[in-house]
């Protein structure tokens, strides 16, 4: 059960979805604009926001870029069918996961329980790669000495490939592992992920030194 924050201006698709979702056990808050959903945030914070990309004034892809300047509150992204650039505007602009609609209830909420598994997620080691430590007991990323603000998607999608240094892994290992999606399609996902964590951990994001792209294939963590 979680506490959900979802934000979908469309009167009976939020009243259908927020009531199907409380019957499967969870918590929600449901708003119809961005900035109701600004709101709420500040009032209390769930454990993860749902947002539909098209919602009027602040739309679903502008909050979630105005969460991810100081949070890292897992979000999921309503897309309508065949937008393509909102999913990928959406993933750039930190997004966790994106479900097209119309979407199922019970669609939806296997990934919500997927997303707030990769939070869980605990390990039993701490390795370093130059200025950057990677404490997996801790789920505790730093560089330089200091905190580096990860996603739970971005810490999962590190954490599996540091699990392996020096070993490339395919977009659709990635995509199974991280995301627990089997949908090629989907390999977007990884991406635009992996262009979040560079920004965040590389000295030089545009000549990355540590998530190295292995072409036509998948990526790759250097190893030690």
């Amino acid at each position: 059960m979680a506490s959900i924050l979802f934000v979908e201006d469309d009167p009976s698709a939020r009243a259908a979805l927020e009531l199907a979702l409380t019957r499967l056990g969870h918590r929600v808050t449901a708003r119809s604009t961005g900035e109701d959903g600004l709101e709420a945030l500040r009032a209390r914070r769930p454990e993860i926001a749902v947002l539909d990309v098209m919602l009027p004034g602040i739309d679903g892809i502008e909050l979630c870029r105005r969460l991810r300047r100081d949070d890292t509150l897992p979000v999921i992204l309503l897309t309508a069918r065949g937008d393509d650039l909102d999913v990928v505007l959406g993933l750039e602009a930190g997004a966790d996961d994106y479900v097209v609609k119309p979407v199922e209830p019970r669609v939806l909420d296997a990934r919500i329980r997927a997303v707030l598994r990769r939070a869980e997620q605990t390990h039993n080691d701490r390795s370093a790669y130059g200025d950057l430590v990677v404490d997996r007991s801790a789920l505790k990323v730093t560089k330089a000495g200091r905190d580096v603000r990860l996603t739970p998607t971005e810490l999962r999608l590190l954490l599996e490939l540091t699990r392996r240094p020096g070993q490339a892994m395919t977009r659709q290992h990635l995509l199974a592992a991280v995301w627990e999606h089997t949908y090629p399609g989907d390999s977007r996902l990884v991406d635009a992920c992996v262009q979040r964590v560079r920004a965040k951990i590389e000295d030089e994001p545009a000549e990355p030194r540590l998530i190295q792209t292995v072409r036509g294939f998948g990526y790759r963590f250097a190893a030690p």
